[in-house]
């Protein structure tokens, strides 16, 4: 039989609708030393794309459990009917960016693989690009930085190779005939019967303590819920035309900071995320009166290279201290909170709400999906992600790979995600916008560089809360 999806897998499908997808993406920039032939990088990629088992998946519903889910091979998979070619009028970032936009806002088709690969050509220098579209049914953020990884140079077989091929689907017949032959074999052998009795019994404690994990973590999500649909900036009632913008740090002013404060250079960038918003935000309405909370994504991935499929992850809901002007006082404000959400760890709290989407059955999905497709906002006004990727030599077609901007799905009522990668000595921070965040969205990109400029000064200035140390 094929691999079934998990329920948070199966979640993020129900989640699924035309204004608000539930895929993510990563822009990554490479600069080759002499031009290469677009339909070469086409080729290429649909070559490599080909040989990755978990490209040819597609989610099918099953009769049995009712709401679930399976991967399947697509019989008719072909790479070519996933890539996309655009040839750019203008060499400048920002038409890039406004075509990677316009490709993140087009839904997936759920009947096919659930991936799309975009190639963009023409930037300035003989530079090209890809943005890869996931849906998070798919993969989470370290298993697309794997899937991705398998388009790169010298990487395709080894990622190929890491792959469990999925068995041909056996259908609904099949599924019917394999239930009723093992409740027969049950039947026939009583002391087969007795042991799974035995065996059930003796799991009662664990389950006993995964009820009470999930009733603590349904508890403080409903504490936390803001019992009337707030009013926020950063809120977009109807999906609009979508904007991104890209931003690059240099990780030695994050790294210049952490040292003179501690903390993790994480902290320092939710801070200087923190700082870049109140500025934005100073614009249009008084950012002392804002009550704003981030969702921040942590894997339950035991440790790196973690195969396990489907969607591994948790949440801290924290609040950003945009009222706070001092960026010091907004960098202690910060590592409290964060610390906080490390001492409940990632199994517990409001934002730990995924682990509860993996608990409920998968007929009740259908239920709950639309309920749960309009209420983030009243949990969290934007999530704040951050992937990994490997400080690996990574070429396509010989290119080195430059920039890789990770691009965060938009939530229904959200008008911006920030996603966030670190690649060697550079912070790529991707910003994507909707609404009310997208005409000066370029404006929050331009607030981030002087919002660690405004936290370095007052390290050297020797501040701590706005007071001389």
């Amino acid at each position: 039989m094929g691999r079934q999806l998990s329920r948070l897998d199966t979640a993020f499908l129900r989640l699924e609708s035309t204004g608000a997808p539930m895929h993510f993406g990563a822009l990554a920039i490479f600069r080759p030393a002499r031009p290469v032939p677009p339909i070469r990088l086409v080729t290429l990629l649909g070559e490599r794309c080909d040989r990755l088992p978990a490209l040819r998946w597609r989610a099918v519903e099953l009769l049995l459990p009712p709401g679930a889910h399976q991967w399947v091979p697509d019989r008719r998979f072909d790479p070519r009917s996933h890539i996309r070619l655009h040839r750019l009028d203008s060499s400048d970032r920002d038409a890039m960016a406004a075509v990677a936009a316009m490709a993140m806002a087009e839904p997936l088709d759920l009947d096919r693989p659930l991936w799309q690969l975009h190639v963009l050509t023409g930037l300035a220098g003989g530079a090209f690009a890809f943005l890869l579209k996931l849906h998070h049914a798919l993969a989470d953020g370290l298993r697309a930085v794997e899937l991705g990884l398998g388009l790169f140079d010298g990487f395709t077989d080894t990622v190929a190779a890491r792959a469990d091929p999925v068995p041909p689907y056996p259908g609904h017949l099949d599924t019917l005939l394999s239930l009723s032959g093992a409740a027969a074999r049950l039947a026939l052998c009583p002391a087969r019967l007795a042991r799974q009795v035995v065996s059930t019994a003796e799991s009662l404690p664990a389950v006993a303590r995964q009820v009470g994990d999930i009733a603590n973590i349904a508890a403080s999500v409903l504490s936390n819920v803001r019992r009337t649909k707030p009013v926020s900036p950063l809120g977009a009632p109807v999906p609009d035309d979508r904007r991104l913008a890209l931003v690059r740090l240099d990780r030695t002013g994050l790294r210049e900071v952490r040292r003179h404060y501690g903390g993790t250079e994480h902290d320092v960038l939710l801070t200087v995320l923190s700082g870049a918003l109140r500025t934005w935000l100073g614009r249009r309405t008084q950012p002392d009166d804002l009550d704003l909370r981030v969702l921040v994504p942590v894997s339950r991935r035991r440790r790196p290279g973690d195969r396990r499929y489907g969607n591994l992850i948790s949440g801290y809901l924290c609040p950003l201290p945009i009222q706070e002007a001092d960026p010091v006082a907004q960098l202690h404000a910060v590592r409290a909170a964060m610390d906080r959400a490390k001492v409940r760890g990632p199994g517990r709290g409001p934002g730990a709400f995924p682990l509860l989407a993996d608990l409920v059955p998968e007929a009740a999905h259908r239920v709950l999906a639309p309920l749960a497709r309009h209420s983030a906002p009243r949990l969290f006004d934007t999530m704040i992600t951050s992937v990994p990727v490997p400080n690996l030599k990574l070429t396509l077609h010989g290119a080195p790979l430059r920039e890789v901007y990770p691009i965060s799905p938009l939530p229904h009522g959200h008008a911006l995600g920030i996603a966030l990668s670190t690649h060697h000595r550079t912070v790529h921070i991707g910003l994507h916008g909707t609404g009310p965040a997208a005409p000066d969205l370029d404006a929050l990109a331009q607030s981030i560089p002087a919002a660690l400029d405004a936290l370095r000064t007052a390290g050297a200035q020797g501040t701590v809360g706005g007071r001389a140390a």
